[in-house]
């Protein structure tokens, strides 16, 4: 399967080197299988960082599982907000997989989830106002031993 990664830079050699936050699902390098959603990530960080060249890197994804401690969330919204939540508190149960495969909070979700987070909705009308929005995905990877074995760099297009 084909995957993308947008971003400032060609990236031939992802790592969870450059993950400098914790995100959805924690720290870790984040493709998609969705290249416009991609593409919005490039051109968004570009501007956050001033920058005039965007890419949309691809990434062959061998779905090859086996060794691998993978996480994948279904349409079950309730366990994705709560680790989402946590994993954007800092919290780090997300390292116990190599593979975390989900949801991704565009922004307009992100709100909800912060809106959620700070207690200003209960879970129930956080999950209702995030249904409302497209369903974008992603996929992280934690480990760089599933990014060394899974992913293989295809090509890089500026956008």
């Amino acid at each position: 399967m084909i995957v993308y990664h947008g971003s400032t830079d060609v990236v031939e050699h992802p790592d969870t080197d450059h993950s400098y936050r914790p995100l959805d699902f924690g720290k870790g390098f984040y493709v998609t299988t969705n290249r416009e959603q991609a593409e919005r990530w490039a051109k968004r960080k570009a501007d956050l960082l001033h920058i005039e060249t965007a890419y949309i890197n691809s990434y062959e994804f061998a779905e090859d599982y086996a060794g691998f401690k993978v996480k994948t969330f279904t349409d079950d919204l309730m366990e994705w907000i709560d680790f989402v939540c946590k994993c954007r508190d800092g919290e780090t149960a997300y390292t116990e997989y190599d593979i975390i495969i989900g949801k991704v909070a565009n922004d307009k979700v992100f709100r909800v989830v912060d809106l959620y987070r700070a207690g200003i909705w209960d879970k129930e009308r956080a999950l209702t106002e995030i249904k409302a929005y497209p369903n974008y995905d992603q996929i992280a990877f934690i480990s760089q031993k599933a990014i060394d074995a899974l992913l293989s760099f295809q090509a890089s297009d500026e956008v």
